[in-house]
């Protein structure tokens, strides 16, 4: 089984410099490429004189995480993909439970490995923890994460398991499936496109794992800090083509409808925190939406097909009201 591990880069020359070490040293049975996305710095050129082992694809344009990886992947032959930011330093053997998986499972389309905190290595990290997971409500969480709740690995996730969707910060994906379903949606640009690839996943039939006894650290916000308004915008408007894309029946539209309401007592609490323009960002995410409405509106008639798809609970309620903040209590 040939194992394509691809890292997307844009003008991440210190990061590769601190990284990718380590993925080289570690994944001897992988090919390992960079995917660069337009860099204007030296990071082509620093790979290549430096880490020659690694192949090096070059798109034309920064179309984001959909459309780098879309053009990149386009381009390489292997049985799986790995797609892996370049924010991560991997562990030694961290490939070999995810190839027996690929070749015991051939109903397996994904894989997810234990995401554990670069920064604070004791703990889960917030892009993906044990597996991810949506609610009623559309919300995305994580065993070992909801929220901004980051659990201790005390060794409670060392298990492997269904997810509904594996972090876009470390998948394992068989190149037919990723083909089979459409790719990932370049509509979404970055931030959530991986649960919607996950979620078209499900919907033909396949299964996604998260695999405990495979380790990874990712350091997290390299590209977007939490706190920049961007990734406030591109978190609330792809929820809402996450939602009318995928949910099934008329249920979509109620939910819509909850959703709004809820991102509007989010752009107030932003308000009361003093920080204006992340209640800008949602309120032009909600304008962004309206705008490609029919767009989604069209993929959704030939997507949202499929029965259940989340937790019968609210992680919202079970998290703020309940005070239910690790896993295991909801």
């Amino acid at each position: 089984m040939n194992i394509a591990v691809v890292i997307l880069n844009w003008n991440g020359k210190s990061l590769l410099e601190q990284f990718l070490p380590s993925v080289i040293k570690n994944s001897k049975e992988a090919t390992i490429y960079l995917a660069d996305n337009a860099s204007t710095d030296d990071s082509v050129a620093f790979v290549t004189t430096i880490f020659p082992e690694v192949k090096i694809i070059q798109n034309k344009v920064n179309g984001g995480y959909a459309k780098g990886y879309n053009d990149a992947l386009s381009k390489i032959e292997a049985d799986v993909f790995c797609l892996l930011n370049s924010d991560v330093e991997v562990t030694k053997d961290w490939l070999v439970p995810i190839r027996e998986t690929f070749k015991s499972r051939t109903k397996v389309a994904a894989i997810q490995p234990k995401i554990l905190d670069y920064k604070k290595k004791t703990h889960f990290e917030y892009a993906g923890a044990a597996g991810g997971y949506i609610d009623k409500l559309g919300y995305p969480y994580c065993r070992g994460r909801i929220f901004d709740t980051l659990e201790e690995d005390n060794g409670q996730y060392d298990d492997t398991t269904t997810i509904f969707w594996a972090s876009g910060a470390c998948m394992f994906i068989r190149k037919q499936v990723f083909e089979e379903v459409g790719k990932l949606d370049e509509d979404f640009f970055a931030h959530q496109e991986e649960i919607d690839l996950c979620w078209r996943v499900h919907s033909n039939g396949y299964t996604i794992l998260y695999e405990g006894s495979s380790t990874i650290y990712h350091l997290g916000g390299a590209t977007l800090d939490a706190m920049n308004p961007r990734k406030t915008f591109l978190n609330f408007r792809n929820s809402l083509y996450l939602l009318i894309k995928n949910v099934p029946g008329n249920t979509v539209w109620f939910l819509i409808f909850i959703r709004m309401i809820l991102d509007g007592l989010a752009a107030i609490r932003f308000i009361t925190q003093g920080k204006f323009s992340h209640f800008a960002a949602i309120f032009k995410a909600h304008i962004s939406f309206y705008i490609n409405f029919n767009t989604f509106n069209k993929k959704r008639k030939k997507l949202s097909k499929t029965g259940k798809y989340y937790s019968l609970f609210s992680v919202v309620w079970q998290y703020f009201i309940l005070k239910r903040k690790h896993f295991d209590q909801l």
